[in-house]
């Protein structure tokens, strides 16, 4: 069974955790709804949709950790991307995230955003601060020819200091993937609100496919009441397991690592 199979099971929000919702989008710039779609009905999905092959862009995304995932387990993500036809970028990321934590100065820097990203059963709010990175840069990064640390900028790298455990640099972590995503953004004719596809594709031949539409933090329940009636009305199935791409990714190349 391959690693993109393994899911976050739905379960009912509570009471309790829609108050921290709540919270949570006050302190936040954006939301992202997102539904990942099962395997063996995603062919049926890109057609109900309309979807258009040709339209879509390709990435190539690498993620940067130890063999054993310290800076996951801390709550850290590390990301490069190239980008077809547009310059790539870099991310330093924090989740799970309470805005209430983050400082001024860091909440002012260009490029830093918080987020709470919400799908059916769960939430989690992060903060990330992205920079533009050179494709050709990031494709050394990548085949050992430059070190990781020429990526990210001086406010990346304090921010990656400030929350790494003590005495892991940038430098120390492994090259995770990449991995190929293809990306398709498309404004549906029923729907108010822009929709993103994106497929992941893992080299052991699994993938997920995720939809995605954002919004502001006050629009959320209404954005998110809106995208159920639109993808139930074209037979998206909106009770399945919940598939999460980063962790995904990650826990197969640390794999790849441990077996190599």
């Amino acid at each position: 069974m391959g690693m993109a199979s393994k899911t976050r099971p739905r379960a009912a929000i509570s009471d309790d955790r829609l108050t921290e919702l709540s919270a949570l989008l006050r302190g936040s710039d954006t939301v992202e709804l997102k539904l990942t779609i099962p395997p063996f009905q995603q062919r049926a999905a890109i057609r109900e949709l309309g979807l258009d092959p040709l339209d879509v862009q390709v990435r190539q995304v690498v993620f940067f950790d130890t063999p054993d995932l310290t800076l996951d387990d801390a709550g850290i993500v590390v990301r490069a991307r190239r980008i077809q036809g547009r310059p790539g970028d870099s991310v330093v990321k924090l989740r799970p995230l309470d805005p209430e934590t983050i400082g001024r100065d860091v909440r002012k820097l260009d490029g830093f955003g918080v987020e709470v990203d919400a799908m059916p059963g769960g939430f989690v709010c992060s903060g990330r601060l992205k920079c533009e990175a050179d494709s050709d840069a990031v494709r050394d990064v990548m085949l050992g020819e430059r070190p990781a640390r020429k990526l990210f900028t001086k406010h990346q790298r304090a921010l990656f200091r400030a929350h790494a455990p003590d005495g892991l640099e940038l430098d120390d972590l492994a090259v995770l993937g990449p991995i190929f995503v293809l990306k398709v953004k498309w404004q549906p004719r029923d729907h108010a609100r822009k929709m993103v596809a994106e497929m992941w594709l893992y080299p052991d031949g699994d993938r997920i496919f995720e939809l995605s539409t954002k919004c502001l933090p006050s629009e959320a329940f209404q954005a998110a009441a809106e995208a159920r009636v639109y993808l139930a009305g074209h037979g998206i199935d909106l009770g399945g397991d919940q598939q999460t791409k980063t962790r995904t990714a990650l826990q197969f190349f640390a794999g790849e690592l441990d077996v190599g």
